[in-house]
């Protein structure tokens, strides 16, 4: 069994948020990276059903030679080897592309992702790879188990849960609960120094769109206490300054 996840390189949830060049592009000045915390929860799940030999892990990242270190750390958690596309990710149809890209040159049984990347929140990656292979894809799962041929997965539903069972290859995107992230240890970190990571490059693609600018949510204001008794009073607040009815 060959497994491919994929892995964003996401600012550590920390970070201070501030944009550069006309608030154009995001800046990255003294921005700690991580692996973007859904994509751990797929990538532990992707090494508990491997264990024992039962396969291996491969993960993907798309981005430059600065994310080397975010991939390494992948390494250190567990992954057998890693590949980077050496490009920015300048949206999420172009790093679903590139990803696709490496999946068709190579056969993986499955891909995972996780649910989103905590920095765009666009949950768009998953079915995006899925529709260029021309595979199913199943989104936000909480639950994966394989037995070699076909995998079941479990989604939350309103009301209750799903359960689906593909047979062949497919995509999933991890949300919690489908597995425990795992922390790197000391014989990880050291194995990870030799692991392989193998850099590509991208595949042309047309730009359909790109991001014009970025603003900032508006710092809060004070807060305005309101009688209990004086439900008119709130009733016009919320109307006329918070806007919200």
């Amino acid at each position: 069994m060959k497994i491919l996840v994929c892995i964003s390189n996401v600012p550590d949830t920390t970070t201070k948020i501030t944009f550069t060049n006309d608030n154009t592009q995001f800046n990255t000045a003294g921005v700690q990276f991580i692996v973007n915390p859904y994509d751990e929860i797929a990538l532990s799940r992707a090494i508990e059903l491997c264990e024992g030999g039962k396969g291996t892990v491969t993960v993907i990242n798309v981005g430059e030679s600065a994310t080397e270190p975010t991939i390494r750390k992948a390494l250190a958690i567990g992954a057998d080897d890693a590949v980077r596309v050496n490009a920015a990710p300048r949206d999420a149809y172009f790093t679903a592309f590139q990803i696709a890209e490496y999946a068709k040159a190579n056969d993986f049984n499955m891909i995972l992702c996780g649910r989103e990347s905590i920095d765009y929140n666009g949950s768009q990656v998953a079915a995006m790879i899925g529709e260029f292979l021309d595979i199913p894809s199943i989104s936000i799962i909480k639950k994966l188990d394989f037995d070699g041929t076909t995998a079941t997965v479990e989604r939350e539903i309103e009301g209750g849960k799903e359960v689906v069972s593909v047979t062949g290859k497919f995509v999933a995107s991890c949300a919690e609960g489908t597995a425990e992230a795992k922390i790197p240890n000391m014989r990880g970190i050291m194995s990870a120094r030799t692991k392989p990571l193998t850099v590509v490059e991208a595949v042309a693609i047309e730009e359909l769109g790109k991001v014009t600018k970025f603003e900032t949510p508006a710092p809060r204001g004070a807060v305005k206490l309101v009688p209990a008794e004086n439900a008119e009073e709130l009733i016009t607040l919320l109307h006329t300054e918070a806007k919200v009815i």
